[in-house]
């Protein structure tokens, strides 16, 4: 399962670094896009919305403002579902991804994985 994380910064101290190191200790394979290009635990950080492939998951790390150019995007990869960490919470993009039938979940990326939810 492949899980695209979006709003992935360089910085160790950022829960979307750390969601990175988690996600790819337990073998996940990660795609990332972020605001600056860069490394996140040897994941290449994109600026560009690129055309990711069999994308599972998108955990995103944006506030909801900051997702609203990001809503056709996560649309078009047809994710299995989205989590919407703490912070991110986006009721409007809710109805998107259910009219798309796509799953969402409000949950934090590092518990679901710390816990064996993920």
């Amino acid at each position: 399962m492949k899980t695209l994380v979006i709003g992935a910064s360089t910085n160790k101290e950022r829960y979307s670094y750390k969601a990175i190191h988690s996600l790819v200790d337990k073998c996940h394979q990660v795609v990332a896009i972020g605001a600056k290009k860069g490394m996140a635990f040897d994941i290449s950080i994109e600026t560009e919305k690129l055309d990711f492939q069999a994308i599972d998951t998108v955990t995103l790390y944006l506030n909801p403002k900051a997702q609203e150019a990001y809503y056709d995007y996560v649309l078009s990869l047809k994710p299995r579902r989205v989590i919407f960490n703490p912070g991110t919470e986006n009721p409007a993009f809710y109805i998107l991804l259910a009219a798309h039938d796509i799953q969402y979940e409000v949950a934090c990326t590092l518990v679901l994985l710390a816990t064996y939810q993920y």
